[in-house]
């Protein structure tokens, strides 16, 4: 089998809305589409990607130096022992020749969207979805059928109030989820506090409301919102400060006994390593947040488990950021913590496949070759448009 063609293009996610650090309104990912010469049901294998949700495309660095290298490259060099298909693995090798170490930032993301892609494209060709190939290669046969998930969202929209954001998070109860995740530290500790308040009104309790300050407190605030939060047993108080400063999370976590959790914002193995080693992470009660769309890809973040195993942390404490389906396949196949989603923002990228809702808090998955793209209309849309280019 052959590569024909790789394709990217940046898409849009505009949305009115802000957390305590971004502006969406100019958001953009990239899109791939990795074209093969399988034929399928009468048409060739194409295996999409992007770089998930919250960093901007990143066209360049596909384009002069990822895309290049892998069409490049000797065919046989990218394919696996049977000749038949591709190996993600050498796929990864090739993209980081010629890379240095370090500097984890556009490069990890670019990575990501390829990876991503070329995953989807191997589990077509097999005819599986991904979390059974997952399951069979990296998790001897056994799977979750169904997958935790949160909604995430309570953003700071212009002119929305409590009252609005009640309703938001009230829709979400109405559509399944039993668990969501506002935003904080985009306006003042007291009317944090407040959005907070009132969000527990309508889920009943705080054990099933998680917090995320977005990287935006220096320490003490973060300690300040800490003391403030912790009588509401909170699901977990997310990123309160950089999150390359693990002696801030160390030292928060000396002083907030509930959950917390990081991750989404470091993108390497040695990144994850250091947080482990330096961050102050609880294995017993917080939750890491790793998104392969954004750090390197599956082929990453299969060190980075293993890592968290040597280190003595379940899987289970692993919820991937980003709101896609990859990391849904993958706590499906990997059996993980769970997954989150954004059901109303950050479209066409954000939310999982249509016409499969969630129940108490879970989702199935499309049963479908692939990633499972195809299952949910409007990213498939965009994602078909690049391939047909």
């Amino acid at each position: 089998m052959r590569i024909l063609e790789i394709r990217e293009q940046s898409v849009s996610l505009q949305s009115n809305i802000r957390n305590s650090v971004v502006d969406f309104s100019q958001m953009t990912c990239s899109v791939i589409a990795i074209i093969t010469d399988v034929i399928r049901e009468g048409k060739p294998v194409i295996g999409y990607g992007f770089n998930s949700i919250g960093r901007y495309a990143v066209s360049s660095t596909l384009r002069d130096r990822l895309i290049p290298r892998i069409m490049q490259a000797d065919p046989e060099s990218i394919l696996d022992s049977s000749g038949k298909n591709l190996d993600p693995f050498k796929i990864w090798d090739i993209m980081m020749k010629n890379e240095k170490q370090g500097g984890n930032g556009d490069r990890a993301h670019a990575v990501g969207a390829v990876d991503m892609a070329v995953w989807d494209t191997v589990a077509k060709i097999e005819g599986v979805p991904l979390w059974k190939l997952l399951s069979d290669r990296f998790n001897h046969g056994q799977y979750d059928d169904q997958v935790f998930t949160y909604a995430a969202g309570g953003y700071y929209y212009p002119g929305k109030g409590l009252e609005s954001l009640k309703y938001e998070v009230k829709s979400y109860l109405d559509r399944g989820y039993t668990a969501v995740k506002i935003k904080i530290g985009g306006a003042t500790l007291d009317e944090d506090v407040k959005r907070i308040e009132a969000v527990m009104e309508v889920m009943g309790s705080g054990n099933n409301v998680a917090v995320d300050a977005n990287g935006r407190f220096d320490l003490e605030k973060a300690l300040a919102y800490g003391k403030a939060i912790s009588p509401y047993n909170l699901m977990w108080y997310e990123e309160a400060g950089d999150p390359h400063d693990y002696q801030l999370h160390a030292t928060l976590s000396e002083h907030y006994t509930g959950p917390m959790a990081t991750g989404e914002n470091l993108f390497s193995l040695q990144e994850a390593r250091n947080l482990i080693r330096y961050g102050g992470m609880r294995p017993d009660r917080d939750f890491l947040q790793f998104d392969c769309g954004l750090g390197y890809g599956l082929v990453e973040y299969l060190r980075i488990l293993n890592m968290l195993e040597m280190h003595g942390w379940s899987r289970r404490r692993c919820i991937p950021h980003g709101g896609h389906q990859m990391c849904l396949n993958i706590a499906a196949g990997l059996q993980i913590g769970g997954n989150e989603c954004y059901p109303d923002v950050f479209k066409p990228i954000g939310g999982l496949a249509d016409h499969i809702p969630v129940d108490n808090g879970y989702i199935l998955l499309p049963d479908i070759p692939g990633v499972g793209f195809e299952a949910k209309n409007d990213v498939y849309t965009v994602l078909k448009q690049v391939g047909s280019q």
